[in-house]
């Protein structure tokens, strides 16, 4: 089998987001391990090294491209119907047991994963526009691996992105340095963040450090980007009344209008033993979401199994706004300046400028591209 690290060793430029060491050191500033990293080594995330005391980091490849609603992300207050654009490399900062994407994002960490080289394609910037303007996207978004560790790659996208009059938008686990959310953010409008557990040790368990998360969605939220966050309900591992309460209250500590998503987990990687999520314990998480005082919560990836959750209501007068069914949009009520029609409240959002044009009734699943 060819070799994974050296062909993804080979598709890499020079970092911008890293911090020159004595003795031929760096320090890398892309996420919150913030690792100093040695000649010849390798950081945490294994695709961000340091070659001749130089930090070398993934550039000018895919290894998945494709056209997805952006309700998949998900966001649900970011141009509802719209296609968005994503791409993803290989790699990641965390190691989590119940990866969906795992054949991705543990690749150089897992040897169960190196076949993801047969999924590496080289290709441009502005090639990944020109698709994008293909399938009618009008967002473009950084995903499927951890976005942060390949933030210079994102950038560079990003720039033809917004020259090419689109959104960017970043789906990531939110372990973010400061250096790294300025770097991003003239380039972005939305942040998902994935809020997993409020519990220190099972963040420990995953990779990260709870703190640097919760760091992230404030800094996010406060520098203007529009922040959605999921947690994904594992039985026995988050699923309690009380910590569903307690990452409830956080995020309305932030902000009453930050979406909060919950959704179901499925037996996968080398989580097998907790039972599926059922749709009960989702009702229960978006009913401690809403009496926590949360004016936006979802239940999502059980579609017509959630009763309202899957829907947009006004958080002042209930007036349903958006009607959804798993990824399709099928009512859009919201007025071209991103108001309620019946009562003139405010949606917190970024919402269409031409209702009219909005999709309805869409394929609801994703193209690949490549």
């Amino acid at each position: 089998m060819v070799d994974l690290a050296s062909v993804l060793d080979r598709m890499t430029v020079r970092a911008e987001l890293t911090e020159d060491l004595p003795g031929g050191s760096v320090r890398c500033l892309a996420c919150a391990h913030r690792c100093k990293i040695g000649l010849g080594k390798r950081g945490v995330c294994q695709v961000r090294f340091n070659k001749d005391g130089q930090l070398r980091v993934p550039f000018g490849y895919v290894a998945a491209l494709q056209a997805d609603p952006i309700e998949k992300k998900p966001f649900s207050h970011l141009m509802p119907g719209a296609t968005a654009l994503t791409f993803g490399m290989l790699g990641c900062d965390f190691h989590c047991g119940y990866c969906q994407n795992w054949l991705t994002s543990q690749a150089l960490r897992d040897h169960a994963s190196d076949v993801s080289v047969n999924l590496v394609h080289t290709i441009s910037p502005v090639e990944i526009i020109t698709a994008a303007r293909r399938a009618h996207a009008e967002i473009v978004v950084s995903s499927y691996n951890e976005p942060l560790i390949t933030s210079e790659w994102a950038a560079a996208i990003f720039k033809e992105a917004r020259a090419a009059g689109l959104l960017c938008a970043f789906v990531s686990n939110g372990n973010a340095t400061v250096q790294a959310l300025e770097y991003l953010s003239p380039y972005l409008s939305a942040y998902k963040i994935d809020l997993k557990s409020m519990q220190a040790k099972n963040y420990r368990s995953l990779g990260g450090i709870l703190q640097n998360v919760l760091d992230t969605i404030q800094k996010a939220h406060a520098m203007g980007l529009w922040v959605e966050v999921v947690t994904l309900i594992v039985p026995g591992f988050n699923d309690s009344n009380e910590e569903l309460f307690e990452t409830a209250r956080f995020l309305r500590s932030v902000s009453a209008d930050i979406p909060w998503h919950v959704t179901a987990f499925h037996k996968d990687y080398k989580m097998t033993e907790p039972h599926n999520t059922p749709a009960a314990t989702l009702l229960r998480a978006a009913d401690i979401g809403r009496e926590a005082g949360l004016n936006f919560v979802y239940a999502g990836n059980l579609p017509g199994r959630v009763e309202e959750y899957e829907d947009t209501r006004c958080s002042h007068c209930q007036r349903l706004l958006i009607r959804r069914f798993g990824y399709v949009v099928s009512e859009y009520h919201i007025t071209a300046h991103g108001a309620c029609p019946t009562c003139g409240a405010q949606v917190p959002g970024v919402w269409s400028e031409n209702p009219k044009n909005v999709k309805l009734n869409g394929y609801g699943m994703p193209v690949s591209l490549v």
